[in-house]
Protein backbone atom coordinates (compact mmCIF):
# COMPACT_ATOMS: atom_id res chain seq x y z
CA UNK A 1 0.00 0.00 0.00
CA UNK A 2 1.11 3.60 -1.05
CA UNK A 3 0.91 6.09 1.51
CA UNK A 4 0.31 9.91 0.27
CA UNK A 5 1.59 13.36 1.76
CA UNK A 6 -2.03 14.20 1.66
CA UNK A 7 -3.38 11.04 2.55
CA UNK A 8 -5.99 10.51 -0.38
CA UNK A 9 -5.02 7.77 -3.53
CA UNK A 10 -4.89 10.34 -5.98
CA UNK A 11 -4.92 7.20 -8.58
CA UNK A 12 -8.65 6.35 -7.53
CA UNK A 13 -11.35 6.67 -9.71
CA UNK A 14 -15.18 5.90 -10.34
CA UNK A 15 -15.60 3.22 -12.31
CA UNK A 16 -19.06 4.03 -14.07
CA UNK A 17 -20.69 0.58 -14.54
CA UNK A 18 -23.90 1.87 -16.26
CA UNK A 19 -22.92 0.60 -20.17
CA UNK A 20 -21.11 -2.18 -19.22
CA UNK A 21 -24.12 -4.17 -21.03
CA UNK A 22 -23.33 -2.44 -23.78
CA UNK A 23 -19.69 -3.30 -24.08
CA UNK A 24 -19.32 -5.96 -26.42
CA UNK A 25 -21.16 -4.05 -28.94
CA UNK A 26 -18.87 -1.48 -28.93
CA UNK A 27 -15.85 -3.59 -28.95
CA UNK A 28 -17.68 -5.02 -32.13
CA UNK A 29 -18.30 -1.86 -33.50
CA UNK A 30 -14.64 -0.83 -32.94
CA UNK A 31 -13.64 -3.97 -34.84
CA UNK A 32 -15.84 -3.31 -37.68
CA UNK A 33 -14.98 0.29 -37.75
CA UNK A 34 -11.10 -0.76 -38.55
CA UNK A 35 -11.93 -3.48 -40.67
CA UNK A 36 -13.72 -0.97 -43.02
CA UNK A 37 -10.92 1.52 -42.41
CA UNK A 38 -8.41 -1.29 -43.85
CA UNK A 39 -10.68 -2.74 -46.22
CA UNK A 40 -10.52 -6.15 -44.76
CA UNK A 41 -14.74 -6.33 -44.75
CA UNK A 42 -17.15 -4.54 -44.51
CA UNK A 43 -19.72 -4.96 -41.39
CA UNK A 44 -22.15 -3.11 -40.16
CA UNK A 45 -24.83 -3.27 -37.49
CA UNK A 46 -28.35 -3.88 -38.50
CA UNK A 47 -30.86 -0.87 -38.04
CA UNK A 48 -33.95 -1.82 -35.31
CA UNK A 49 -37.10 -2.47 -38.04
CA UNK A 50 -39.16 0.27 -36.66
CA UNK A 51 -42.57 2.21 -37.16
CA UNK A 52 -42.82 5.64 -35.75
CA UNK A 53 -46.37 6.90 -34.46
CA UNK A 54 -45.99 9.95 -32.71
CA UNK A 55 -43.00 12.12 -32.65
CA UNK A 56 -43.09 15.22 -30.46
CA UNK A 57 -41.45 18.98 -31.61
CA UNK A 58 -40.44 21.06 -29.30
CA UNK A 59 -38.61 23.32 -31.21
CA UNK A 60 -37.41 23.54 -35.07
CA UNK A 61 -33.90 21.99 -34.33
CA UNK A 62 -34.94 18.55 -32.20
CA UNK A 63 -37.56 15.98 -32.60
CA UNK A 64 -38.24 13.66 -30.01
CA UNK A 65 -39.94 9.99 -30.86
CA UNK A 66 -42.77 9.39 -28.20
CA UNK A 67 -44.25 6.26 -29.80
CA UNK A 68 -43.16 3.67 -32.13
CA UNK A 69 -43.36 -0.23 -32.74
CA UNK A 70 -41.43 -2.66 -34.48
CA UNK A 71 -42.23 -3.24 -38.03
CA UNK A 72 -41.23 -6.89 -37.99
CA UNK A 73 -39.10 -9.14 -35.91
CA UNK A 74 -35.38 -8.01 -35.97
CA UNK A 75 -33.10 -10.78 -37.06
CA UNK A 76 -29.07 -10.58 -35.90
CA UNK A 77 -27.22 -7.68 -34.79
CA UNK A 78 -24.84 -7.84 -37.47
CA UNK A 79 -24.37 -8.84 -41.09
CA UNK A 80 -21.73 -7.39 -44.20
CA UNK A 81 -19.18 -8.99 -46.85
CA UNK A 82 -15.92 -10.64 -46.36
CA UNK A 83 -13.85 -12.11 -48.45
CA UNK A 84 -16.71 -12.35 -51.16
CA UNK A 85 -18.94 -14.62 -48.22
CA UNK A 86 -21.86 -12.69 -46.74
CA UNK A 87 -21.12 -12.65 -42.95
CA UNK A 88 -24.22 -12.46 -40.59
CA UNK A 89 -23.85 -13.25 -36.66
CA UNK A 90 -25.63 -12.10 -33.46
CA UNK A 91 -23.64 -10.99 -30.08
CA UNK A 92 -24.93 -11.58 -27.08
CA UNK A 93 -23.42 -11.38 -23.23
CA UNK A 94 -23.90 -13.20 -20.13
CA UNK A 95 -23.33 -12.55 -16.65
CA UNK A 96 -23.63 -16.07 -15.95
CA UNK A 97 -20.01 -18.38 -14.78
CA UNK A 98 -20.93 -21.45 -15.97
CA UNK A 99 -23.60 -21.20 -18.93
CA UNK A 100 -25.32 -19.18 -21.96
CA UNK A 101 -28.86 -19.63 -22.15
CA UNK A 102 -30.36 -20.35 -25.34
CA UNK A 103 -33.70 -18.14 -24.20
CA UNK A 104 -30.77 -15.34 -25.23
CA UNK A 105 -31.44 -15.90 -28.87
CA UNK A 106 -34.93 -16.07 -30.55
CA UNK A 107 -36.52 -19.19 -32.22
CA UNK A 108 -36.83 -16.15 -35.63
CA UNK A 109 -33.36 -15.62 -35.12
CA UNK A 110 -32.18 -19.26 -35.55
CA UNK A 111 -34.37 -19.75 -38.37
CA UNK A 112 -32.50 -16.89 -40.40
CA UNK A 113 -29.22 -17.95 -39.58
CA UNK A 114 -30.00 -21.49 -40.81
CA UNK A 115 -30.85 -20.01 -43.68
CA UNK A 116 -28.32 -17.90 -44.29
CA UNK A 117 -25.92 -21.17 -43.34
CA UNK A 118 -27.68 -23.35 -46.19
CA UNK A 119 -27.13 -20.75 -48.82
CA UNK A 120 -23.14 -20.58 -48.47
CA UNK A 121 -23.21 -17.85 -46.01
CA UNK A 122 -21.05 -17.27 -42.71
CA UNK A 123 -23.14 -17.37 -39.77
CA UNK A 124 -22.31 -17.57 -36.04
CA UNK A 125 -22.89 -16.69 -32.49
CA UNK A 126 -20.38 -14.39 -30.45
CA UNK A 127 -20.79 -14.94 -26.59
CA UNK A 128 -19.18 -12.85 -24.06
CA UNK A 129 -18.70 -14.47 -20.20
CA UNK A 130 -18.64 -11.37 -18.87
CA UNK A 131 -17.72 -11.73 -15.24
CA UNK A 132 -15.12 -14.12 -16.41
CA UNK A 133 -13.70 -11.78 -19.09
CA UNK A 134 -14.18 -14.49 -21.95
CA UNK A 135 -15.61 -14.25 -25.63
CA UNK A 136 -16.05 -16.91 -27.78
CA UNK A 137 -17.72 -17.48 -31.29
CA UNK A 138 -19.30 -20.32 -32.22
CA UNK A 139 -20.14 -21.25 -35.72
CA UNK A 140 -23.62 -22.08 -36.17
CA UNK A 141 -23.11 -25.84 -37.42
CA UNK A 142 -21.79 -26.43 -33.66
CA UNK A 143 -24.29 -23.90 -32.29
CA UNK A 144 -27.48 -25.33 -33.68
CA UNK A 145 -26.35 -28.91 -32.03
CA UNK A 146 -27.19 -27.42 -28.98
CA UNK A 147 -29.99 -25.57 -29.77
CA UNK A 148 -32.11 -28.93 -31.77
CA UNK A 149 -30.66 -30.63 -28.18
CA UNK A 150 -32.75 -27.93 -26.52
CA UNK A 151 -35.84 -28.00 -28.57
CA UNK A 152 -36.08 -32.18 -27.83
CA UNK A 153 -36.16 -31.69 -24.55
CA UNK A 154 -32.53 -31.66 -23.58
CA UNK A 155 -30.21 -28.56 -21.50
CA UNK A 156 -31.39 -25.39 -22.89
CA UNK A 157 -28.09 -23.82 -22.12
CA UNK A 158 -24.44 -24.17 -23.19
CA UNK A 159 -21.65 -24.66 -20.67
CA UNK A 160 -18.55 -22.94 -21.13
CA UNK A 161 -16.62 -26.04 -21.08
CA UNK A 162 -19.00 -26.89 -24.32
CA UNK A 163 -18.02 -23.26 -25.50
CA UNK A 164 -14.35 -23.45 -25.03
CA UNK A 165 -14.43 -27.64 -26.89
CA UNK A 166 -16.88 -26.30 -30.02
CA UNK A 167 -15.96 -22.51 -30.27
CA UNK A 168 -12.79 -20.48 -30.90
CA UNK A 169 -11.93 -17.72 -27.98
CA UNK A 170 -11.56 -14.69 -28.97
CA UNK A 171 -8.13 -12.91 -26.81
CA UNK A 172 -7.91 -9.28 -26.24
CA UNK A 173 -6.31 -7.13 -28.91
CA UNK A 174 -5.62 -3.45 -27.93
CA UNK A 175 -5.48 -2.78 -32.28
CA UNK A 176 -8.75 -4.50 -32.54
CA UNK A 177 -10.93 -5.15 -29.19
CA UNK A 178 -13.00 -8.59 -30.67
CA UNK A 179 -11.17 -9.89 -33.96
CA UNK A 180 -13.61 -12.24 -34.93
CA UNK A 181 -12.51 -11.44 -38.84
CA UNK A 182 -9.05 -13.02 -38.01
CA UNK A 183 -10.47 -16.47 -36.68
CA UNK A 184 -12.93 -16.87 -39.49
CA UNK A 185 -10.38 -16.26 -42.32
CA UNK A 186 -8.03 -18.90 -40.02
CA UNK A 187 -10.76 -21.43 -39.62
CA UNK A 188 -13.24 -20.71 -42.62
CA UNK A 189 -14.26 -23.91 -43.60
CA UNK A 190 -15.88 -25.07 -39.63
CA UNK A 191 -17.98 -21.74 -40.95
CA UNK A 192 -19.46 -23.00 -44.17
CA UNK A 193 -22.27 -25.37 -44.95
CA UNK A 194 -21.23 -28.72 -46.53
CA UNK A 195 -23.90 -30.84 -48.35
CA UNK A 196 -22.74 -33.89 -46.23
CA UNK A 197 -23.62 -32.63 -43.09
CA UNK A 198 -27.64 -32.18 -43.39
Amino acid sequence: MINYPNGKNNFTQKINYSNRGMQLENDINIANKYYLNNDIAIIHKKPIPIQIVEVDYPNRKSAMIKKAFYQTPSTTDYNGIFNGKYIDFEAKETTSLTSFSLNNIHEHQIEHMNKVYLHGGITFIVVRFKKLDKTFIMPFKKFIIYYERAKNGGRKSIKIEEFEKNSFEIFFNYRIRVDYITLIKKYESEFLYEEMER
